[in-house]
């Protein structure tokens, strides 16, 4: 195995002896990168096994086996590991890491995860995907070897306050956002791009550059890793969690492309006419996404299901249709009247939507007098707009239409 190098803001996940390693940080921070490669190292011990896990994992290996595949060259070590769909075996020591999704097509996993025998430690990578602490506690709890020091890996950039992570690990611990050092059990390290600055490519930093010059929040959320507090002159108020399309309406969705920064969503959407109300479930929220994957992942959470999208990327739309995906272009009218259609119903939001949350929890007037609003935390935003106009108008009239 060659000998490597990490920044050393993660020498902790090597030496503490913590039970729980909260890892925080904007895009390019370093921080997967890091993990993965200390996790592939950690296998040449007897008697390691990892679970490494996201909330949404729907082909571990087109997602996260390329990345260990990645840091295992890097180690000069492929013809000591085995790998397959859903683990790596190192087989020099018998270790393994197991890939799974908690929450999968077949429904939720932590069922399951929880009698995995022998693991000592759980990563859950995107950890603000999870926004329930029950589930967190289930999985939490049966990660209890006798051979390996358990621990517990929490990836993730941050989200708003009202998250359990933050309260539980930041909040009621008297930790402030962006510390690095250990409170109690916890071990706490946070990077930025600024830490990573030499592994990134130009068009990256430039990007950065920009969003910092135009958006200074987005670059201090996105960016810097910082957490949100609930915004002041949010658009929508008129939202709660609650049970999705609880009287069983017809569904469809909606879909926004992101790019490099921004992420592609995807909304299933259940309109209530009667009752005025709009159910909304979160189903992809995620950027970096070749076609191909994110055909799958959309074939694999609503399958056949019409799914109503931005029309900025025909392109885009037309290679999705030809690997089988039921989708549209909608023409966008005005901001103004889809989001004054959607004020005068009750959104009613599935309560694992934690992306869809945090948008409406920071979508915001840019002047209230005059409408204008701020074109950022609507990216799930837009694309359930795009279906409910759909459905609540004739498609063929107005400023909306169906092509």
């Amino acid at each position: 195995m060659s000998d490597i190098t990490i920044n050393n803001k993660f020498e902790p996940l090597r030496t503490s002896d913590s039970r729980y390693f909260v890892l925080t940080g904007g895009r390019g921070s370093g921080k997967s990168y890091s993990a993965t490669l200390l996790e592939a190292i950690n296998t040449f011990s007897e008697g390691y096994n990892c679970l490494y896990t996201r909330y949404t994992m729907t082909s571990a290996e087109l997602s996260i086996i390329p990345e260990f595949k990645e840091k295992i060259e890097l180690l000069n070590s492929e013809s000591l590991f085995d790998i397959n769909k859903k683990e790596i075996t190192n087989t020099v020591t018998g270790s393994q890491i197991l890939f799974r999704g908690i929450k999968t097509s077949s429904g939720n996993q932590t069922a399951n995860l929880k009698s995995l025998q022998g693991i000592s430690t759980w990563v859950l990578d995107e950890a603000e995907e999870m926004v329930s602490e029950d589930e967190f506690d289930t999985i939490d709890l049966s990660i209890r070897s006798n051979v390996q020091q358990n621990r517990v890996i929490l990836i993730l950039n941050p989200t708003t306050k009202e998250h359990f992570i933050y309260k539980r690990f930041f909040e009621s611990m008297g930790v402030e956002a962006g510390f690095n050092g250990t409170v109690g059990n916890v071990t706490y390290i946070h990077t930025t791009y600024k830490d990573n600055e030499e592994n990134l490519p130009e068009s990256f930093l430039n990007n950065v550059r920009n969003i910092k010059l135009k958006n200074p929040d987005k670059y201090e959320h996105k960016i810097l890793g910082g957490w949100l507090a609930k915004a002041e002159g949010v658009v929508f108020t008129n939202w709660k969690f609650g049970a999705f399309n609880p009287d069983n309406l017809q569904t469809s969705c909606g879909m926004d492309f992101g790019f490099s920064i921004d992420p592609d969503t995807l909304t299933e959407v259940a309109i209530d006419k009667s009752k005025r109300k709009i159910y909304l479930k979160e189903h992809l929220y995620r950027n970096g996404l070749g076609t191909t994957e994110l055909a799958q992942i959309i074939l694999s959470r609503v399958g056949k299901m019409l799914i109503i999208a931005d029309s900025a990327e025909p392109r885009l739309i037309s290679d999705l249709k030809y690997k089988g995906v039921n989708i549209q272009a909608v023409k966008k009218g005005t901001i103004e009247s889809g989001i004054t259609t959607m004020q005068d119903y009750e959104i009613v939001l599935e309560p694992n939507s934690a992306n869809i949350a945090k948008e409406l929890n920071n979508y915001v007037y840019l002047d209230k007098g005059s409408k204008l609003y701020c074109d950022d935390w609507n990216h799930a935003i837009d694309g359930a707009r795009y279906n409910v106009i759909y459905n609540l108008d004739n498609p063929n009239k107005g400023k909306y239409s169906v092509r």
